[in-house]
């Protein structure tokens, strides 16, 4: 061959070689876009679009299966997760930076390093992808669905776990959230990615594309929609949801922030008169012995004596004992607070790792070590309703809020989420988390009440339908009615009982038959 042809050769695997990183670095960003769109044109903002996240998967597939070796495949999808995750929560970077005071370089390596770590359970998926290459599509697509599955487990449970944005949430108001209240969002997010693979075959020469697209069509029309209503109403509860809006950087001040919030917060407490109150995390931001005089016993007096129920996020504890993330509810006649721990913790914000202290030092962020509530704690009484609070991205471990389900008698008829995401602005997480607590409704079909610092604040119902809402930013009150729910669906009986190792056993079970026909095949 002569040098010309050479080069032209070489000229040519390098133009092709970008062409696949396009391909991916486009498909990463769409990925991210479909669970919450980000921007005000075209779609509505915090619009689910589960077409664009299979279409997305589906290229991210094509390319893998097109990359020239095993280490190629899964450089690609390192590449495409990396981005993917990069563009999801880049709202870190205004915690870190606008409020931390982490030098701006500094905050975005670390998102980016975040995003990197967490994206090799992926490129190791897509190495395994290649290497079944000449496996049937059947085969091929299952594996693929099993590998994605296990690398979306393992980035939301291992290490405490950060599955924001998993791809399951993108089909919130798809065909396949009838799978919801079956198989949660992991088996959603597993029916997903065999859709997509299956999608991203359609490149390959000799595939009869008919078939193809059928099997797509068919995944939805497997649970017919009459099937899917395991749970009954019960009562109706009157509810009253704050948001105190109060700038991130004047919450913990005291001569700012705090004084705000201890009188609007007081306010509209005594002020409510319907069957339950809520009040977002830390919207009383001092420890109860920092408060003033009399402050804490005038709420308490003003509940145990009237009608209506609260709950009012404060934290808890002393040097001593430790401080604890909580929730205290004041109700009718009780004169001991209710009072729930947050169990999962923020990394860096609720408790440090080990060998991070020299991270957080340089940030201007009031973190620390909080002592762990416990699973499974129990819901506060209201009006004949169970209501169980979760705090922050605790709705997050639907395994975890699971696990009230495991006595149907004692099961939560409501769940009540409490935020405070001010550290974000106005960025698309507030509409993530919004997202995110609707896949959660649709797993158990419960009502979810959600009271936040700055948004979104929100009434849904068990079918994840937004009833009310309060726009974001602003200081607010949103009253309405929720109709609680009893009954057990069979995503919550599996998962209360065995946490999420059905899923695992599954994909660990497809993958090694795929593994062991792929080898017997060659």
């Amino acid at each position: 061959m002569s040098l010309g042809a050479l080069r032209s050769t070489g000229a040519s695997a390098t133009a092709h070689k970008w062409k696949l990183v396009a391909i991916v670095f486009v498909a990463a960003c769409a990925q991210s876009a479909s669970v919450a769109w980000p921007f005000e044109a075209f779609f509505v903002k915090g619009t689910t679009l589960w077409w664009l996240q299979l279409l997305a998967q589906a290229s991210a597939v094509a390319v893998l299966l097109r990359a020239p070796t095993a280490r190629a495949a899964a450089g690609l999808a390192w590449c495409f997760s990396t981005v993917w995750l990069s563009t999801t929560f880049w709202w870190l970077f205004i915690a870190l930076h606008n409020y931390g005071g982490l030098p701006s370089v500094l905050a975005v390596v670390a998102i980016v390093a975040l995003a990197a770590a967490l994206g090799l359970y992926y490129a190791s998926a897509g190495w395994l992808l290649w290497r079944w290459r000449d496996a049937s599509p059947a085969l091929l697509s299952l594996g693929f669905a099993s590998l994605w599955t296990m690398a979306e487990l393992a980035r939301g449970t291992w290490l405490t776990g950060f599955g924001w944005g998993a791809v399951g949430y993108a089909h919130i108001d798809g065909p396949l959230a009838w799978y919801m209240p079956w198989v949660g969002s992991y088996g959603v997010g597993w029916l997903a990615a065999l859709a997509a693979a299956i999608l991203g075959l359609f490149w390959r020469p000799g595939l009869a594309k008919p078939v193809l697209l059928g099997s797509v069509l068919v995944l939805p029309l497997v649970i017919p929609p009459g099937w899917n209503e395991w749970t009954q109403p019960t009562g109706r509860l009157s509810v009253t949801l704050l948001q105190g809006n109060i700038p991130q950087d004047e919450k913990f001040e005291t001569g700012s922030g705090v004084p705000v919030a201890l009188r609007w917060y007081a306010e509209q407490l005594v002020a409510s008169r319907t069957d339950l109150v809520v009040a977002p995390e830390t919207a009383v931001p001092l420890l109860p012995q920092q408060l003033p005089e009399g402050y804490w016993a005038a709420l308490q007096k003003n509940f145990v004596t009237g009608t209506s129920s609260a709950l009012v996020g404060i934290p808890l504890g002393s040097f001593a004992q430790g401080y604890t993330n909580s929730v205290l509810g004041l109700t009718p006649g009780q004169t001991e607070p209710w009072r729930y721990d947050k169990h999962h913790l923020v990394p860096f914000g609720e408790f440090i790792p080990p060998l991070f202290k020299w991270f957080t030092r340089m940030m201007n962020i009031p973190l620390g070590d909080f002592n762990r509530g416990s699973l499974g704690q129990p819901s506060l009484p209201v009006a004949g309703e169970r209501v169980a609070p979760n705090i922050c991205y605790e709705d997050l471990y639907g395994e975890e809020l699971a696990s009230r389900f495991a006595d149907a008698a004692l099961a939560p008829t409501i769940f009540a989420n409490v935020s405070n995401l001010g550290w974000f602005n106005d960025s698309i997480a507030l509409d993530q988390h919004l997202n995110i607590s609707r896949a959660r409704a649709l797993e158990f079909q419960r009502p979810f009440v959600r009271a936040t610092n700055t948004g979104a604040t929100a009434i849904l119902d068990y079918q994840a339908k937004v009833q009310k809402v309060l726009p974001a930013r602003t200081r607010g009150v949103l009253v309405g009615e929720v109709q609680g729910r009893s009954g057990v669906t069979p995503f919550a009986w599996w998962a209360a009982r065995f946490g999420l190792w059905p899923m695992w056993l599954m994909c660990m079970l497809l993958t090694a038959v795929v593994w062991r026909t792929a080898r017997n095949a060659r």
